[in-house]
């Protein structure tokens, strides 16, 4: 919860990979809330309450991944939606901001092998490139050897969807306007 919090504030797309890897941890200790609280809220250095804080939020996201019959695989709708509303920034910002468009068009032929190698189904483009770069998370974590190609075609991705991420944030806080 506290880093999340702190994600969200500061980079929406660390935010939502890290929601991401917060689903996936929660079904590797199967939603059971013992587990949860033994290996993600008790080793915190916070006091009682906000380990119960922590705890809540933890158990609201098993009870929204089980409503949303996500126990097995996919991602919550929260998630889902700022990926819609960063595709809608994506959008404009393709017709709006030379530098972003130059960035998508040294991703684009990355996302397309992607997206031919990916065995589900994104509603758009911006969430093409979460699967790729959590997908290059998950390598990460099983101590995967990464091709040069792949890691160039995940750093072009990467680089494009951090632009992305921080107008994101400055049309959030009213820092820029978009139409």
């Amino acid at each position: 919860m506290l880093i999340a919090k702190q994600k969200r504030r500061e980079n929406i797309a660390e935010y939502i990979l890290y929601l991401w890897q917060i689903e996936d941890l929660l079904r590797a200790l199967n939603f059971d809330e013992n587990q949860i609280y033994k290996t993600l809220v008790e080793p915190l250095q916070v006091d009682e309450n906000t380990k119960k804080q922590t705890l809540a939020w933890y158990m609201g996201t098993v009870q929204l991944l089980q409503f949303e019959k996500k126990q097995q695989s996919g991602h919550t709708s929260h998630s889902l939606h700022l990926i819609a509303d960063l595709n809608d920034v994506h959008l404009y910002l393709l017709q709006h901001d030379d530098k972003y468009a130059e960035l998508y068009g040294i991703a684009k032929p990355s996302m397309i092998d992607f997206g031919k190698k990916l065995e589900q189904r994104c509603d758009n483009e911006i969430e093409l490139c979460f699967h790729a770069l959590y997908a290059r998370i998950l390598l990460s974590l099983k101590n995967y050897d990464i091709s040069t190609e792949t890691q160039q075609a995940i750093d072009a991705i990467s680089k494009m969807i951090a632009r992305l991420s921080a107008k994101y944030l400055r049309y959030e806080s009213g820092e820029e306007k978009y139409e």
